[in-house]
């Protein structure tokens, strides 16, 4: 392309400290060194993570910094030593990348990757995708089918893969149980579609947002409860709702008051809890030993167990064979300048997951 080799000045959406909008500001990108990809973003979802940044629940993440992890586009071009894309193809930056060399790799039941560590501030997950150009390592890019539509399979970067995932990797759902689902976003609503996709009988969805109901059923889920409208603490509802317990919940919210009541929702013998949603740095929890005790186990779940160069290509290969419709999830589409507006829409409820188009 007759931009390789040089440095490209585009438009991202720079965070310059915690509390303020994001202002869209002109950045250099500089061509990608040995073993780095750069990449043309055309759509990136707005994710729940990058607005914990901006609330300043994380204070290792150092302002000024561009955000966005969720994003699909086109190889521009390619560092030296990199093999396995070339320019042109389309692909998925990874903000969970896949080095296949670190001992997390090789782990066959681990899809963390050591190489996650001391990157370099302004970058945020490796990606940064709320950028027109952004340049990441050769194993945090995954080459997908070219006939996939980058404006809707940008989802699969973090929100629908982490929640979709949660269920059929890292709880490992059983047709015929019962599960409920506490915050029904991106990522819960995507927990709900893998349920249902696992053969799960009975999907309860937990929300205080009465609208988020319909697309809940719309997508799988049996029941809807409001904690607002209920007299008793919602483990104890849900408990009765089963009679003993769920055999799985999670929690894709974040808070710790949340996370117990998921915890303690689960049946007592056999239930499992999964934990998707990140809370504040901060958080420490307090809970009853006896929950766990009694045979109860508590899972964290990273982008959906996924190893993320492998799996990619096989979500977005499942994308286009229409085994699932994360399409569903895109509630608003926008130009990549009104990405303040985006953010508005999520902390107002009023959008499951926005999709900005550059």
């Amino acid at each position: 392309m007759a931009t390789s080799g040089k440095v490209i000045r585009c438009r991202a959406a720079v965070a310059w400290a915690a509390g303020h909008p994001l202002s869209i500001e002109e950045v250099e990108v500089a061509p990608p060194k040995a073993g780095e990809v750069r990449i043309k973003i055309v759509a990136t979802g707005i994710c729940h993570t990058d607005e914990h940044v901006l609330k300043g629940c994380f204070p290792n993440v150092e302002f000024p910094v561009i955000l966005g992890h969720e994003g699909a586009g086109i190889v521009e071009s390619v560092g030296e030593g990199v093999t396995s894309v070339k320019p042109g193809d389309k692909v998925i930056p990874l903000c969970l990348p896949q080095c296949g060399e670190c001992s997390f790799c090789l782990n066959p039941e681990s899809n963390y990757c050591l190489k996650c560590q001391g990157k370099q501030i302004h970058h945020f997950l490796w990606v940064s995708t709320f950028a027109e150009y952004t340049v990441v390592p050769e194993y945090a890019v995954a080459k997908i089918d070219p006939a996939a539509p980058l404006d809707k399979i940008c989802l699969l970067g973090c929100g629908f893969s982490t929640g979709y995932g949660a269920a059929v990797n890292t709880a490992k759902v059983k047709p015929g149980s019962t599960c409920a689902i506490f915050g029904l976003g991106g990522v819960g609503l995507s927990v709900v579609m893998g349920c249902k996709a696992a053969g799960a009988s009975r999907i309860i969805a937990v929300d205080i947002n009465k609208d988020k109901f319909a697309k809940a059923k719309e997508l799988g889920a049996t029941d809807c409860i409001n904690p607002r409208d209920c007299q008793k603490p919602i483990q104890e509802v849900l408990t009765e709702m089963t009679g003993q317990g769920v055999d799985y919940s999670f929690e894709a919210i974040g808070l710790k008051e949340t996370m117990i009541a998921a915890l303690a929702s689960c049946n007592m013998s056999t239930g499992i809890c999964v934990m998707i949603g990140v809370p504040n740095s901060a958080s420490e929890i307090s809970l009853d030993p006896m929950l766990l005790l009694t045979g109860r186990a508590w899972k964290g779940s990273t982008l959906g167990g996924w190893k993320t160069r492998d799996c990619m290509p096989k979500l977005v290969s499942s994308y286009l064979e229409k085994e699932f419709n994360s399409d569903l999830l895109i509630t608003h589409t926008l130009p990549f300048a009104k990405v303040n507006e985006g953010f508005e829409l999520l902390r107002a409820g009023k959008s499951i997951r926005s999709v900005l188009l550059f």
